[in-house]
């Protein structure tokens, strides 16, 4: 388990990002930028985003065009918040979006859970480095997850030298000051961090959808599952202050938002780190009394956290989604001990229990992995029955994926692949069959859908979700969407409904 330098040596905690910062002014050699930059936060960043502006419209003047930029997103609901400040800042210096990866400046925001992740990476680099020939003044920059595993940053810095800027997830916040640098120099910027405490406010965001948005109330995670790389790419828990959390969501709703996503890797475990602790249930209390707020939804939850004060508050709340999910992860406690998840397969089930006996309409989604080494048939049949009794709505199911520097890649009895996706074969097939019963109990009743666009497949159509995260497709037009409507679900279709408004 990595060591927390914070708490081992705080002087040297607070001198970091002061130390990266000099570092960096000391490299570069226009340091004309730099000369007037503020020091505090984010106002350093705004001065950075002051100065990327002039570049920019330098640029766009001598191309005669506007300047595009183009954002590709890997992963998680945490990596597509943060491609959100990317582009907001992106938007702020005078880029306009795109979907070509032609653009003159390019993002990939990277995940690294499984190893096809990193591949598909590589690939996509290739081309760019083709269409970089093109038009030399194109910019290419790489984030995230990915980034955080030295050995990535060395295949890079060896192989792929025509990448700008290579930074990772601690100091994403930083990217307005390291694209003014990439901007005044034609020289690759490596700027990885190992570990941060700094989590800073107020900087530019484009949200994807004007009436709803993610929130980001946590950043890290303490709990080290053997298979999961996750702790080492994005740090120990720091918890966003209560405030600064309330007065984003409240600014949301102002604009027009009426559902958020409070995001964490363990939302559960929020608070604990803060000079006043605050659970997780209490913070949701205070997010539901925000006026214009109509839906809550938050992920993702580790068992061994989830409180009955928490479940108080699902019950209670009826801004709160019914819609929980909850990875299970394996049904076989054995296999759950040496994934280090910190609970047993009753303690789930008696979770799920008091859960379904508050709750009794919430919709229970998870994740589960196939083949994490030493799985027996035995094992498996245990996952089987987990599922069989819950009755999830939907579940993510893995293959097994060995992720070097985690501990689960060194442990021995590596299931074989061809017994792996037998148990995965059936395993889907048995989760696709309990869930098309499980959508229908909604059939042939009136329920509230926040419309999200018209329907991909027909424009007669709109789309948008229950409380519980199923999709309804109605008729309908553009003015309903970010409203929520009366519908009534005239059809089950597995794992959608079609309806009419009520």
């Amino acid at each position: 388990m990595p060591l927390d330098y914070a708490n081992i040596y705080p002087e040297r905690s607070r001198r970091r990002s002061e130390i990266i910062m000099e570092n960096l002014e000391n490299r570069i050699e226009n340091r004309e930028i730099f000369k007037n930059a503020p020091r505090t936060e984010p106002e350093r960043q705004h001065y950075f985003i002051g100065q990327c502006r002039k570049s920019v419209k330098k640029r766009s003047e001598e191309l005669g065009r506007p300047l595009f930029f183009r954002c590709v997103t890997f992963g998680c609901q945490m990596n597509a918040r943060d491609s959100e400040k990317l582009e907001g800042i992106l938007e702020a210096v005078g880029y306009r979006k795109t979907d070509s990866e032609e653009a003159d400046f390019v993002i990939y925001n990277t995940c690294t859970v499984r190893e096809n992740a990193n591949l598909k990476v590589y690939g996509h680099l290739g081309q760019l480095g083709k269409a970089k020939k093109k038009q030399p003044w194109m910019k290419i920059a790489l984030c995230g997850c990915m980034m955080q595993e030295p050995q990535v940053v060395e295949k890079l810095k060896k192989s792929y030298r025509f990448v700008d800027l290579i930074f990772g997830t601690h100091n994403i916040y930083k990217f307005a000051e390291y694209l003014a640098e990439v901007l005044a120099r034609d020289e690759m910027v490596v700027e990885i961090w190992k570990d941060t405490d700094q989590i800073v406010e107020n900087l530019p965001v484009d949200r994807k959808y004007p009436f709803k948005s993610g929130v980001n109330i946590m950043f890290g995670c303490n709990n080290f599952c053997s298979y999961c790389i996750v702790p080492y790419v994005r740090g120990r828990e720091r918890s966003r202050r209560p405030e600064e959390i309330l007065t984003e969501i409240r600014r949301l709703a102002q604009d027009g938002v009426v559902e958020i996503m409070l995001l964490g890797q363990n939302v559960n475990s929020y608070g604990k780190n803060l000079e006043q602790p605050m659970t997780f249930a209490q913070l949701l209390r205070e997010v539901a009394k925000i006026d214009g707020i109509q839906r809550i939804r938050f992920m993702t939850s580790h068992p061994k956290d989830l409180s009955d004060e928490l479940i108080e508050v699902m019950a209670s709340e009826p801004k709160v989604c019914r819609h929980l999910h909850l990875p299970l992860q394996s049904g076989s406690s054995r296999i759950l001990k040496q994934m280090n998840r910190r609970y047993t397969k009753e303690q789930y089930l008696d979770l799920v229990d008091r859960i379904r006996r508050a709750i009794p309409d919430i919709s229970l989604t998870t994740d589960i992995i196939v083949g994490f080494p030493g799985e027996t048939e035995e094992d498996f049949q245990e996952t089987l029955d987990v599922v069989r009794r819950v009755c999830y709505d939907s579940a993510f199911t893995f293959q097994y994926s060995k992720r070097s520097g985690t501990p689960a890649a060194a442990m021995e009895n590596q299931v074989p692949h061809e017994e792996v996706q037998r148990h995965f074969d059936q395993l889907l097939a048995e989760v696709q069959e309990i869930a098309r019963e499980v959508c229908r109990r909604d059939e042939h009743t009136v329920q509230e859908v926040l419309v999200e666009g018209i329907n991909e497949h027909d424009a007669s159509l709109v789309s948008g979700r229950l409380s519980n995260n199923i999709l309804v497709h109605f008729p309908g037009d553009a003015s309903m969407i970010g409203t929520l409507q009366k519908v009534y679900l005239e059809e089950s279709r597995g794992f959608y409904y079609m309806g009419r408004l009520a």
